[in-house]
């Protein structure tokens, strides 16, 4: 998946001085550069919009006696912002989702002083469980950004969440560990996610049988991941496919609309084929 388009007023100095073998790579990157921080601008302000839970809604169902066509339902959605994050980080995306998914979405915020990942799992769990309640439905589809997705990964592997979670996307999600900012190992979550945790430790152990499908979206230009590859998801027991998004970085994951079209078509996509081994390279989309 190649996203281009960014706008960088410094692209033209770049090209004018740099020498021709630098030129493209650090255009592209003041271009993702330009876009993080318009993101980050415009997620500044929607920030208090998403500070509060969302209302739960329980979908209107038509009377049993209804003739209907046979189709296929479509399980719910469940979106899990980031560190320090909330669910207005979702705004585009869950337009997206709704306009071409007809799919019941619920956000999940969890509190930013949360300093364990097994607690925000399990927390998690609770919450999939009421959807599950509610819809009548029997598993849901859950899509997370950054610390998001090892949340719900945790969920899945370690809390049995694979029998409630039919696929995971995970969207700039550190998997293996980063080790940037490492100023901000003073907060119990950060030092979860660096490599080697017992977090990370755990989810590295056996997972035979495993029914969730995982889908992750890295980026070649993503300044949260170190190195760049822990946003892949590599492990033997897993079914796994790894999408590398060229030319945006991590603030721009949940929220460029072609990252939003990979992410509609993973989960419309079918999950009867093989089980397949993860590997850091993944699955290029241009």
């Amino acid at each position: 998946m190649k996203v281009t388009r960014a706008v960088a007023p410094l692209v033209p100095l770049c090209e004018r001085f740099l020498p021709a073998r630098l030129t493209g790579l650090s255009v592209a990157l003041l271009k993702a550069t330009a876009l993080e921080l318009a993101i980050l601008a415009g997620h500044l302000l929607l920030y208090p919009s998403g500070m509060t839970q969302e209302r739960r809604a329980v979908p209107t169902l038509p009377p049993s006696d209804t003739p209907r066509l046979p189709t296929e339902e479509k399980p719910p959605v469940v979106l899990l912002h980031g560190f320090i994050d909330n669910r207005s980080v979702f705004v585009l995306l869950r337009r997206s989702l709704a306009q071409h998914g007809g799919r019941h979405l619920e956000s999940l915020n969890y509190s930013p002083l949360t300093c364990d990942i097994r607690a925000a799992a399990e927390l998690l769990g609770r919450h999939i469980e009421d959807i599950c309640e509610r819809t009548g439905q029997e598993r849901v589809d859950v899509v997370g950004h950054s610390l998001g997705g090892l949340i719900a990964r945790y969920y899945v592997q370690r809390l049995g969440g694979d029998h409630r979670v039919r696929t995971l996307v995970t969207l700039g999600t550190p998997h293996g560990g980063t080790r940037a900012v490492p100023l901000a190992d003073a907060h119990p979550i950060v030092r979860q996610m660096r490599p080697g945790s017992e977090v990370l430790e755990e989810l590295r152990e056996p997972a035979p049988g495993c029914r969730t499908h995982f889908v992750a979206f890295w980026s070649d230009f993503d300044h949260v991941m170190a190195p760049l590859e822990s946003a892949c998801v590599d492990h033997p027991d897993l079914m796994a496919q790894n999408i590398r998004v060229t030319g945006i970085g991590h603030l721009a994951l949940p929220v460029h609309p072609a990252v939003a079209t990979g992410v509609r078509e993973a989960l419309d996509t079918s999950r009867t084929g093989a089980r397949t081994t993860a590997r850091p390279g993944g699955l290029t989309v241009a």
